[in-house]
């Protein structure tokens, strides 16, 4: 079970390991990925999610670091065959990610077809687990009704995923304070919670900790974790000197 966190006594080491600093935006060039890592490296995050075709040189880039290598599966519209999803997944992690983050399949949840979806997160974890990786689920909240993202967090700890995650971060919406709470309530104490999606600033992911996640998704990293040392400096209330 991961640490408790909460807002108040938050430390910026424990808030940097809380974050998977996003580097999945299509158009990204390999020297937009290098500053990235070296961008990781410096904060000290959990982890650097990349591209799949990105891994090999984030490791290479991260080497000697203690910031992990993640990746996407599937991502992000879920609907790969779950042949190719164990593909993605074998060659992941083989070119050394050590974290996956994989859409589960949003189409045939909605459908109601439970057993393909369950059995679609199963193979990836089980791919994974043999070679001691992670698996974050991504629901894509935005897409989901209540019912159905209660029935994801039951179908992802069933399939043995260790985390159940809010959104890809490119649908409509990402995460949000009552979904968050909606997937602590759903899955088991060893299930953490990833928000991804719209969590830019410090106060919202102060927010989103609050709210039972363990792990966030961000692409402003830097500005977060900046602003987290003058938050310390200068409360807020205080007036400056």
């Amino acid at each position: 079970m991961a640490e408790t966190l909460n807002s108040k006594t938050i430390t910026k080491k424990q808030l940097a390991k809380t974050i998977d600093h996003s580097l999945l935006r299509p158009e990204l060039i390999e020297a937009e990925v290098i500053a990235g890592c070296e961008l990781a490296a410096h904060y000290d995050v959990a982890s650097v999610c990349v591209k799949p075709c990105h891994v090999l040189l984030a490791v290479e880039q991260l080497k000697g670091t203690d910031v992990a290598v993640s990746t996407v599966i599937g991502f992000p519209h879920g609907s790969s065959t779950t042949a190719v999803k164990v593909f993605e997944t074998e060659q992941a992690l083989s070119d050394g990610a050590v974290e996956l983050d994989m859409v589960l399949n949003i189409g045939e949840l909605r459908s109601g077809n439970y057993q393909f979806v369950k059995g679609d997160i199963q193979a990836v974890v089980t791919a994974a687990h043999t070679r001691g990786a992670i698996v974050k689920v991504i629901f894509e909240n935005a897409y989901l009704t209540d019912e159905q993202k209660i029935t994801a967090c039951k179908l992802s700890e069933a399939a043995g995923a260790d985390f159940v995650k809010t959104s890809t971060g490119f649908a409509q919406s990402g995460a949000t304070i009552p979904d968050l709470i909606l997937m602590r309530q759903n899955v088991s104490p060893h299930v953490q919670v990833k928000a991804a999606g719209g969590v830019r600033t410090l106060d919202a992911i102060l927010d989103v900790i609050d709210a039972g996640a363990t792990r966030v998704g961000a692409t402003a990293t830097a500005t977060i974790l900046d602003d987290f040392d003058r938050h310390r400096l200068d409360p807020p209330g205080m007036a400056s000197s």
